[in-house]
């Protein structure tokens, strides 16, 4: 069998010869390997079913969060009980005894440490929160898990203040004569629960916008003591004029401490403002959501 020449060769021949393919320069790779610290799906900010699969980590989270704030106190979590026994007896004595504010018929004790239970929670929660992804950047830049565990975690570690001040609230009524319902009683941890997702809303929303505007940590204390005043805390909601009392239902609060004012007492609900508290956290927690989405993909950056 007689082989072409080399003249006989077209010049694409030559070109596609197995000589010259085995030689073909490979592709140049990196020096060092690019590591992605994110999630394959787009949605991971606030994926429920990646916070359940990380709800080992979650628990951790909050228990090192509990253990860091009263770490070396010398009465431990007994704060819980003495912060807001004392805030309440100085509004009692001040706003109800000197200034004479109207109480519904209540005991000044009871009706101040009605409003104070859900804002004591609230406002620690968000004070907490706010600043979780910055003191976790260590750990935001290691390694990928859901970023919202973080200021999830740190609202969560404030639920054993919740559930003992509440149980100090519940020792107290039959003191003071108990008048609270069966129903009452059932709209309780309803109203409790409605107060932490309100607070989760705002803790991821905070927590993230913190990353990002970091003036946010000095505006909060600054925000968080107007907004206790925008609240009816050492006051009730009748005394509001009629016309203007709207203002306060935006208030997202103010349903939450009427509410437990009425289920410990026995008084008829006020279902506007409870309403209207909880329709504005379920719109705060789809909008924190999604601003968290937003902004997580920069947190390593930020950070």
């Amino acid at each position: 069998m007689n082989m072409p020449s080399i003249e006989e060769l077209s010049p694409e021949a030559v070109s596609q010869s197995p000589l010259e393919e085995q030689h073909a320069p490979e592709a140049s790779l990196p020096d060092k390997p690019v590591v992605l610290n994110e999630s394959d799906t787009t949605h991971a900010a606030f994926n429920l079913r990646d916070i359940w699969a990380y709800r080992e980590l979650l628990f951790f989270l909050t228990w090192r969060d509990i253990k860091v704030r009263y770490k070396q106190t010398a009465i431990g979590a007994a704060w819980a009980i003495i912060q807001p026994l004392s805030i309440v007896i100085v509004f009692a004595v001040f706003f109800g005894l000197l200034i004479g504010v109207p109480t519904e018929g209540m005991p000044f004790i009871v009706f101040f440490y009605c409003a104070m239970l859900p804002w004591m929670f609230f406002s620690t929660a968000l004070t907490l929160s706010s600043g979780s992804l910055i003191n976790s950047s260590n750990l935001i830049t290691k390694i990928y898990f859901p970023r919202a565990i973080i200021p999830i975690a740190a609202v969560a570690a404030g639920l054993i203040d919740l559930l003992i001040t509440t149980a100090i609230l519940i020792g107290m009524l039959p003191f003071y004569g108990l008048r609270a319902t069966a129903a009452g009683f059932l709209m309780l941890p309803a109203l409790l629960f409605v107060t932490l997702c309100l607070s989760t809303a705002f803790g991821i929303l905070l927590s993230a916008l913190t990353v990002k505007y970091r003036d946010i940590r000095h505006a909060l204390p600054f925000v968080l003591q107007i907004w206790m005043y925008v609240t009816p805390l050492v006051y009730p909601l009748t005394v509001i004029p009629e016309k203007w009392r709207w203002l306060m239902y935006i208030n997202p609060l103010t349903g939450v401490v009427e509410g437990i004012r009425s289920a410990v007492w026995g008084k008829p609900f006020n279902w506007t403002a409870i309403g209207i508290s909880l329709v504005i956290t379920i719109l705060m927690l789809f909008v924190s959501a999604s601003a968290f989405r937003r902004i997580e993909n920069s947190f390593a950056d930020l950070i």
